[in-house]
């Protein structure tokens, strides 16, 4: 019971962690992505910042996902082991963004030095690092989506949380899944008024599933391994 409480407090405390990082990223560094290639260069520390949080925060949902597998695993072990394979499929999509950040500096420096000419192949291959990156964030959080609403659905079945902490999440995560084709296909755009979609989920992942896993940890659940 002891290495239960301790994984349910060290998988709360990763929650807000990476929710966190996510938020730093997605507030005070992606949206120098959308001004002047220039300013990628003047903001370099900013956009670093920016790759450090992506990948710590890449880290931290793997994590996650390895520190629920043995809890998991009592009760389905095809949702622990999707659960866990779905989370490393987003962290390596997550880490695109780092790879087009440090790219991006990269890109910007020898923007400048050449004088800033427009229209030129460095405005180019910008906007196709920019796509690339937000696509495969999207792509992300739609995996991210399904494997969130199996977890859910596990933890709303067997009783590991109070039930309408769970079906917060599926309804968050439910939210997450829609978003990304809308955003993809151009329906709504989630670093706009479309990013209300996230606010549940955001609020499932920040504050409910991890007050509750470090405060009360996992509840003594009534459904038997395997049953499910």
């Amino acid at each position: 019971m002891n290495r239960d409480k301790n994984i349910a407090k060290s998988v709360g405390w990763l929650f807000i962690i990476t929710m966190v990082l996510g938020m730093i990223d997605a507030y005070m560094v992606a949206p120098i992505l959308n001004t002047p290639l220039e300013n990628i260069d003047s903001n370099e520390t900013l956009v670093m910042v920016g790759a450090s949080a992506i990948l710590l925060m890449s880290i931290g949902v793997v994590f996650i996902a390895i520190l629920l597998y043995p809890i998991l695993e009592r009760h389905n072990k095809i949702i622990a082991v999707t659960y866990v394979s779905f989370r490393v499929m987003e962290c390596l999509l997550l880490t695109v963004g780092v790879i087009v950040y440090l790219l991006l500096i990269i890109l910007s420096q020898q923007f400048i030095d050449a004088g800033s000419p427009s229209p030129s192949y460095f405005q180019t291959i910008n906007s196709l690092a920019v796509e690339a990156r937000y696509s495969a964030y999207h792509v992300a959080m739609f995996i991210l989506g399904i494997a969130s609403l199996m977890l859910c659905y596990l933890l709303y079945r067997t009783r590991l949380i109070p039930r309408p902490i769970a079906a917060a999440g599926l309804l968050g995560y439910a939210l997450v899944l829609l978003s990304s084709p809308l955003d993809i296909f151009g329906i709504i755009d989630t670093t706009g008024a479309g990013g209300i979609l996230y606010l549940p989920g955001a609020i499932f992942e920040l504050f409910l599933l991890p007050g509750w896993l470090i405060v009360k940890g996992f509840n003594a659940s009534p459904v038997t391994a395997g049953s499910l």
